[in-house]
């Protein structure tokens, strides 16, 4: 489990690392990517997902043969074979459920980077006196130059 510190401790950069492989390994091991591993298993298996792959793969170096010899007019063709096979692909349950666990993962990791952003702004602008409110450090700002508070018509300053 990850240790709570108290704010006013600082830590090195080796101790931070070791509590973000502990975070890394704590989200290895969430249901999120357990469900990830069982539908890739899943994916793995199935001889048509497989054979729909392989026939993408196989249209994508073709391409890629074409563009490098120049022969750019029978790219169109290709590139909508692989759209029709990408669609057959995409309707099977299975990849459908595989997308989704890949969705889930990732808006996870989006959670707890944005948890920790957040948390690391926070407490810099507490800790300086700021307001979180604001989202201002508490460190006095200095004036811009030429700056004098007076207004367009000057008042001597």
């Amino acid at each position: 489990m990850l240790m709570e510190e108290k704010q006013e401790r600082t830590f090195d950069y080796s101790s931070i690392m070791g509590q973000a492989k502990e975070l890394a390994t704590l989200i290895a091991n969430s249901e999120e990517v357990e469900r990830f591993k069982q539908a890739e298993k899943k994916i793995s298996a199935n001889a048509r997902v497989q054979g729909l792959i392989a026939k993408i793969k196989q249209k994508q170096k073709q391409i890629v043969k074409l563009e490098h010899s120049r022969r750019y007019e029978e790219i169109p063709v290709l590139e909508q074979e692989i759209d029709t096979l990408q669609d057959e692909l995409d309707s099977i349950p299975i990849v459908l459920e595989f997308k989704q666990t890949q969705q889930d993962i990732n808006e996870l990791l989006q959670i707890v980077t944005s948890v920790i952003a957040n948390k690391v702004s926070e407490n810099i602008i507490v800790s300086t006196g700021g307001d979180p409110l604001y989202n201002e450090t508490g460190y006095p700002k200095a004036k811009p130059e030429g700056v004098n508070g007076c207004g367009s018509s000057g008042c001597g300053h």
